[in-house]
């Protein structure tokens, strides 16, 4: 048990969840079809053959849903629109069953007395968009900015805190270079160009939020795993200045003004991709630099890095995220608190974004109810306790840091894990859709109303 400290104020705590992953109703009130849904139908794409046309049944469970959050103590949630079934061909037609959802879910938000954190874009692009090129096309910056334009329209007297696009490196290399998530794709050139467009869309976007929403605050959410090398050789330590350059610097760098990293820009040119950079235009990297409210951060492990040969097949280097084997969550990820607080410190001092909020941090363990319904998660108490004193820690140091949402609200669709991992505070019995708050939350729920860490756990 950690040293008892109070926790910082004013400050916001917060749960997280995606549409995609909770919503279900893939079928109603008027969605299209998002590559998700598509994705899903790919053999062997889910690690457990499902999908996420129920999910948690939020769409139709939501109000039960926001009364956990409050019942949790915690004042904020973050979830984000579905583009298909706010826009269901991408462009075009709007579609008023959904915008009346996402009202509904707003309006009981304020109800219950939370905070409304709205992402614009959780990685649910509409399959008609995809189908037309993707995010591999320049045509889907202008389509994205009108999409933020008639949800912000709707939904801006009521939500203040706008995030545009959830971690461009997942979309662009987990979707189109590892072809590990949706909709697929196993091109590194194409996969460069989908990250300028993301970014370049993103940007195009905050000056929208900014006219529709008065007194918003806009920002954008990057993953970050800090990077050690395995070793003190010369070759882990450039492997492991790589795997920086390729997770955090291509979007960092960018977002704050200072252009694409030209280390990585020779590397990716000497690799063959080159032909990715005739995407930037004169004036897109000073709209990628739109200046924003707040930047997000989402982080679960650091990784250790280890140099490797350079496979023929991609023609690129490589680094391995090597984790400790001591300590893993179910997802096979170090915990490493530390990593947090490193993170935080590092972003603050290199960027001097103008606030920063942990956006998502979470652990997956598969505990499940006992005989008496309990769920006696103490793995996900420790990692949540460590987590969150890595966040005081990083106030102290003087870090701009006003808020902490964890991931996740619920047990989900986990995407290519299907519903074999579990993150939420909530545990969630999916052939019967029963909510049960895990002791995690419990505790969580303590700490709040004490208002300070280190408590005995109940």
């Amino acid at each position: 048990m950690s040293e008892a400290r109070a926790l910082p104020t004013p400050f916001l705590w917060g749960a997280a969840t995606s549409s995609f992953q909770i919503e279900g109703a893939s079928a109603e009130g008027g969605r299209g079809e998002s590559i998700w849904d598509r994705y899903c139908q790919r053999p062997g794409a889910i690690a457990d053959g499902s999908d996420g046309r129920v999910a948690c049944d939020h769409f139709h469970r939501f109000r039960e849903d926001l009364g956990l959050v409050r019942e949790l103590g915690l004042g904020a949630y973050r979830f984000s629109i579905a583009w298909p079934r706010v826009v269901p061909l991408g462009t075009g037609a709007v579609n008023e069953q959904g915008l009346d959802f996402y009202e509904r879910l707003v309006d009981g938000c304020l109800e219950h007395g939370l905070r409304p954190m709205a992402t614009l874009y959780h990685w649910d692009l509409p399959q008609a968009l995809q189908d037309r090129g993707g995010w591999a096309s320049r045509d889907l910056v202008s389509a994205f900015e009108r999409y933020a334009d008639v949800v912000t329209r709707r939904l801006g007297d009521r939500v203040k805190d706008w995030v545009t696009i959830n971690e461009p490196w997942c979309v662009a290399v987990l979707g189109h270079v590892h072809g590990v998530q949706a909709p697929g794709l196993k091109d590194w050139t194409t996969g460069l160009r989908v990250a300028h467009h993301v970014l370049l869309a993103h940007g195009r976007a905050v000056p929208v939020i900014h006219s529709n929403v008065p007194a918003s605050r806009a920002g954008i959410v990057v993953i970050l795993s800090p990077s050690m090398p395995a070793s003190d050789s010369a070759a882990d330590v450039a492997a492991a200045r790589a795997f920086d350059g390729e997770f955090h610097r291509w979007y960092l760098d960018p977002l704050h003004g200072r252009g694409y990293p030209q280390d990585k820009v020779a590397e990716y040119t000497a690799a063959g991709h080159g032909a990715a950079f005739e995407a930037v235009q004169p004036g897109d990297l000073d709209t990628i630099a739109t200046p924003t409210d707040f930047l997000g951060v989402n982080y679960y492990s650091r990784a250790i890095v280890r140099s490797s040969a350079i496979p023929e097949a991609e023609n690129r280097p490589r680094t391995i995220p090597v984790p400790d084997p001591a300590g893993l969550t179910d997802m096979g990820w170090e915990v490493y608190p530390r990593g947090l607080f490193d993170s935080l410190v590092h972003v603050h001092r290199e960027y001097r974004p103008k606030r920063l909020f942990v956006t998502e941090n979470g652990a997956a363990y598969a505990t499940g109810p006992d005989a008496t319904g309990r769920v006696r998660d103490e793995a996900r108490r420790v990692y949540l306790e460590g987590h969150l004193t890595a966040c005081c820690d990083a106030v102290a140091a003087g870090v701009p840091l006003e808020g902490y949402f964890v991931w996740s609200l619920l047990d989900n669709f986990e995407w290519s894990h299907g519903y074999q991992k579990r993150f939420g505070l909530v545990h969630v019995d999916f052939a019967t859709q029963r909510r049960t708050i895990k002791d995690s939350g419990r505790w969580l729920a303590q700490v709040l109303r004490e208002n300070r860490l280190g408590g005995k756990a109940p």
